[in-house]
């Protein structure tokens, strides 16, 4: 039998080439014979390109610098085709001429790689040949990739019919079972790489190591970002030299040592010889898996936002081995060791299921995916993934043999851990887990414009004051208020609440995530006597109900309108930093105090020795980097409650947007935004001494955008991260937080957004 392969190898490219290599083999040790079809399509590895600008203008005089080494690199991949790639004799240039060939082939594989990425391609439509449509042989799939979260609009059908063309298809990485699965309703599976199909043995006899051992490799196809400290402390740690494989053409470390002609051989060599390896390649963390090598990799904000569509995320979950992304909670210490003897097992165990998939699907025969004992050993309560996972702590609240705490990340964030010996699997934590459980959609609340009449709480809140006048009405019912407020340390928890005289401590925004310890339980506990108010972010408030498995008729709720919730972490470690420059103690926080107006809130710190501070609260360090989303939880980012299907009674936030002629005479005061959402909330509502203004649903969403959607994630959020990880905080808060000099926010609040924009086109 022989197999004709079509997939990405001509260009330049290491992933590419030895994917392609891997590939060829894997299906020979398979019982095929395998050609690459040489289908030649937008792939140019011509030193000097054609200028398109001043990027492609310095890419050419860096070439021209270089050019001994950049003509050895390009003569090492040609000889790597021509000695280990068996390529069809002649060369396709199109769909048409691949139709009307007589092709020896009795299977076409379509392989590896970003094949299936319509985005790839000059006309941004699927490539039929990568699909085989050129064929009427039987056709099979391993591991393409779609490269993209969904299939573009209007091109679903177009991939339904390719599809229909397969008898095996299997794909790289979970995104793209997802994808197929929505567009045919089947379920394939997800097997790994070619290039780990191909063990270090293998990849050891054809690779060219340098002369040295013992060096920091250091593989980047962009920029570093967030690998930056971890380069830069590993050499200071180790001593060991810096050698960078050049993907990118900037330096990563001062003293790195630039190698610019390393052919595929040469590049497995150079990871075979390390001792570290610092990359954000997909195929670098490859090859440092498959020689051991202590690495840290770096992956795209949008694989950090989305880790289920991520191919790195999807390969390192299966190893056991995600710690070692950097730029998050759980990202693995410098010195870290790994457990090799682990990855092993895992990764043969998943080599193993993909070699025995493209054997069934090259003899088209069934393959159905075993679970392996060791895989039913890990069981555990799958909770939410930690990028959706909002902290509420309903699941350890929950769970009957306390066999869940929620411990602090490296982030500073709450998240949920599972003791094993402890744990019965009863499923309660997954059954009360609010991320695993979309909300029933409610009709449109009411919105309001609102404020208390008491111009003294008034002027004591952040916008209105209307939340002071819910929990009065609370407490004058004999109940209890739950709500957030600083203790003494500036540590931000729940507490609970019986006086009026003691509400002073949870009025105002504080931009922190609190602490909610016992919360639920206490809710839950006094329930039992007393009617009961819970305020706090969206998320908060439905892991309340999640955990009391109902909406008690005793029980109101408020969620606020959130920007996303900063960490404790890095908002504790700002209040040491401005009480040690300071040299005195906190005493009190205002994050939006209304010293000058509604319009233009403060950050106001009282020192114990009477002092204040105050100024705008974005021209502040905290309030900039808050303002800027850098710090937020992950799961802010793909927030589920950014809508107008509120899961509290009521929703409180600012008025923002009200035009000079509406209630000019409340606004300098601080105007509510206020959301009825609940028949109970609508009840309350009547009763409560409020002065209101009534508003249609749209104003509410223009002035608050998280009614709409969730904030974006910053680009240099995991680099922040990574920083913070390794670095003294005052020196990460210099460089990340430090408000710029006077003329620079001069030109900057000139300057319009389109004009932004352009230039940071032309900076790229």
């Amino acid at each position: 039998m022989k197999t004709g392969l079509v997939t990405f190898y001509h260009i330049h490219h290491y992933g590419a080439l030895l994917q392609a290599y891997a590939t060829e083999r894997s299906v020979e040790r398979c019982g095929s014979q395998c050609e690459i079809v040489d289908y030649y399509v937008n792939q140019n590895n011509d030193l000097f390109r054609r200028p398109t600008g001043l990027g492609s203008a310095a890419a050419d005089v860096h070439t021209a610098l270089h050019y001994a080494p950049l003509k050895a690199r390009y003569q090492r991949f040609e000889e790597f085709s021509k000695q280990y790639l068996r390529i069809s004799g002649h060369r396709f240039e199109s769909l048409e001429e691949l139709e009307n060939a007589e092709l020896p082939y009795d299977v076409i594989l379509s392989g590896s790689d970003q094949i299936w990425n319509p985005k790839i391609f000059p006309d941004g439509r699927f490539d039929p040949v990568f699909f085989g449509a050129f064929s009427r042989r039987r056709k099979i799939a391993y591991a393409p990739s779609f490269g993209i979260p969904h299939v573009p609009e209007g091109m679903e059908e177009e991939l339904r019919g390719y599809l229909a063309g397969f008898s095996h298809v299997s794909v790289r990485e979970r995104q793209g079972q997802v994808i197929v699965e929505e567009v045919t309703g089947k379920t394939v599976p997800v097997v790994l790489d070619p290039t780990l199909l191909l063990d270090r043995e293998e990849w050891g006899a054809i690779a060219q190591p340098p002369a040295e051992k013992g060096y920091i490799l250091c593989y980047c196809i962009s920029k570093p970002g967030a690998l930056a400290p971890y380069i830069h402390a590993l050499a200071e740690k180790t001593g060991l030299p810096v050698v960078q494989l050049c993907g990118i053409r900037q330096k990563v470390h001062p003293k790195a040592k630039c190698v610019l002609d390393a052919g595929p051989a040469e590049f497995l060599g150079l990871f075979q010889n390390a001792s570290y390896v610092c990359t954000n390649s997909f195929h670098g963390t490859v090859f440092s898996v498959q020689f051991q090598k202590p690495f840290f990799t770096a992956v795209a904000p949008s694989e950090l936002a989305a880790p289920e569509s991520s191919r790195t995320f999807s390969i390192l979950s299966r190893l056991g081995l995600t710690g070692r992304i950097i730029g998050k909670g759980d990202t693995a210490g410098l010195d870290d060791a790994i457990d090799w003897a682990s990855v092993d097992r895992r990764l043969e165990e998943a080599r193993q299921s993909s070699l025995t998939y493209l054997r069934a699907a090259l003899a088209d025969e069934d393959f159905r995916e075993e679970v392996s004992a060791e895989q039913e050993e890990r069981k555990t309560p799958v909770l939410a993934e930690r990028s959706h996972c909002t902290g509420c702590g309903a699941c350890a609240s929950g769970c009957p043999k306390d066999a869940i705490s929620m411990e602090r990340d490296k982030e500073g964030f709450l998240y949920p851990a599972v003791h094993e010996e402890a744990c019965v699997r009863c499923g309660h934590c997954t059954a009360v887990c609010p991320a695993l459980h979309p909300r029933e959609p409610r009709p449109l609340p009411a919105v309001f414009a609102a404020w208390n009449r008491d111009e003294s709480v008034r002027k004591d809140s952040t916008s209105g004051g209307v939340f002071s006048v819910l929990a009065e009405y609370i407490l004058e019912s004999g109940g209890v208020v739950f709500g957030a407020a600083l203790d003494g340390r500036q540590h931000l928890r729940h507490v609970a609440c019986f006086r009026k005289e003691d509400l002073w401590r949870l009025r105002g925004a504080k931009y922190v995530q609190s602490d909610l310890g016992d919360c639920y339980r206490e809710v839950k506990r006094w329930l039992q006597t007393k009617p009961v108010l819970f305020s706090g972010t969206p998320c908060q408030v439905d892991g309340l109900y999640r955990y009391l498995g109902c909406r008690p008729e005793n029980l109101t709720t408020c969620d606020l309108v959130c920007h996303g919730v900063p960490s404790p972490g890095v908002w504790e470690d700002m209040v040491r930093s401005i009480e040690k420059r300071k040299g005195k103690s906190l005493q009190v926080v205002r994050f939006r105090n209304k010293v000058t107006g509604w319009k233009d809130s403060h950050f106001t710190t009282v020192y114990t020795d009477g002092s204040v501070d105050s100024a705008p609260l974005f021209a502040t360090e905290f309030g900039r980097a808050f303002g800027r989303a850098l710090f937020l939880r992950p799961s802010c980012h793909t927030c589920a409650y950014t809508s107008m299907n509120r899961p509290g009674d009521f929703t409180l936030g600012d008025f923002w947007g009200l035009r000079p002629e509406e209630l000019p005479e409340q606004q300098e005061r601080g105007v509510s935004l206020l959301l009825v959402n609940t028949p109970h909330g609508s009840h309350l509502f009547d009763q409560l001494p409020l002065a209101r203004q009534a508003f249609p649903a749209e104003r509410a969403i223009a002035g608050n955008p998280r009614l709409a959607c969730p904030i974006q994630r910053p680009a240099d959020r995991a680099a922040f991260f990574a920083a913070y990880a390794l670095e003294p905080f005052d020196q990460v808060r210099k460089k990340f937080c430090s408000v710029p000099p006077l003329p620079v926010r001069a030109v900057s609040k000139a300057l319009t957004p389109e004009v932004k924009d352009k230039l940071r086109k032309k900076l790229r």
